[in-house]
């Protein structure tokens, strides 16, 4: 993914693997995080008689996909919002795509948040009329609920002592502050390691903020309700919690079967080129006939 000047642009991670995954045939299909509208615009171009319903909570994200994809007039419709909230009242689908990776556009706009890359307030909001951020999460959460948090959506051992740090040092304004007082308090061997010591604890924020879990957790309950009889629904995660959610919910559905046993990830000559795709692991299952 690449920012613009006009919002954001959607490099799609694995798209020979999602239409694939998606069997695409005339009919309508749900993008339930259209971003720029990459994998949108991959699924218009590739079957003509196709029609995509697209959403994302994200304003910006919106209005870039609508400037992108309004050469295909009709055959888009948009709305904006989280799709753990989404209503397709009599609608049912062909197929059902969700890329749950943040776009590389959020972390290229510093005012953001997302990125400890340069000086921003700690926001990290998707939806920017919800009214938590990271900066309240910071400065006001009690230790032991921020040790929790750091160590339960980051996966990060040294949670205890990084809570322990960012109690002492708060309040926090910017992203710069927050990731200097993290590698501070971390060991050196742990400081030049193969990330960044705050990567983890920004990923818990972003988690936490955005309720990631909570409504990839609706969305995996709701989607299979939303197809037709032998639709797909296909989800490309980015990190372990995701996966593991995805993997044993395709399992316990009754309305679906699962058709990729195992995560299908991309191939070295698409890593080259996009690296964002490295952690991509993309599954699909069919709702039952």
């Amino acid at each position: 993914m690449t920012s613009a000047s006009t919002g954001m642009y959607h490099v799609p991670v694995l798209p020979k693997e999602t239409l694939a995954a998606l069997a695409l045939k005339p009919g309508l299909y749900l993008d339930a995080t259209v971003g720029g509208g990459g994998h949108s615009r991959l699924l218009l171009e590739a079957e003509p008689a196709l029609q995509v319903t697209a959403i994302d909570q994200d304003a910006v994200a919106i209005a870039s996909a609508q400037a992108r994809l309004a050469s295909f007039g009709e055959r888009v419709k948009f709305w904006r919002g989280n799709f753990a909230e989404f209503d397709p009242g009599s609608h049912r689908f062909d197929g059902i795509l969700a890329d749950l990776g943040v776009s590389s556009a959020h972390f290229d706009q510093p005012q953001r948040g997302f990125s400890f890359r340069h000086p921003a307030p700690l926001d990290m909001r998707m939806d920017q009329r919800q009214s938590l951020t990271a900066a309240e999460i910071v400065n006001y959460w009690n230790e032991v609920d921020l040790a929790n948090l750091i160590y339960t959506l980051g996966e990060e051992r040294l949670s205890r002592r990084i809570a322990r740090q960012m109690v002492a040092q708060r309040p926090f304004q910017t992203t710069t502050d927050l990731a200097a007082a993290i590698a501070g308090c971390v060991p050196a061997s742990y400081r030049h390691g193969r990330i960044h010591p705050a990567t983890r604890t920004f990923q818990a924020l972003r988690i936490a903020v955005n309720r990631e879990l909570d409504v990839l957790d609706t969305l995996l309950q709701e989607a299979p309700h939303w197809l037709k009889p032998k639709g797909r629904l296909v989800i490309i995660s980015f990190h372990s919690l995701e996966d593991r959610r995805v993997k044993h919910a395709f399992r316990a559905s009754p309305l679906l079967t699962v058709i990729s046993k195992k995560p299908i990830v991309a191939q070295p000559e698409e890593v080259n080129t996009n690296p964002r795709s490295r952690s991509a692991k993309l599954r699909v299952a069919e709702r039952l006939p």
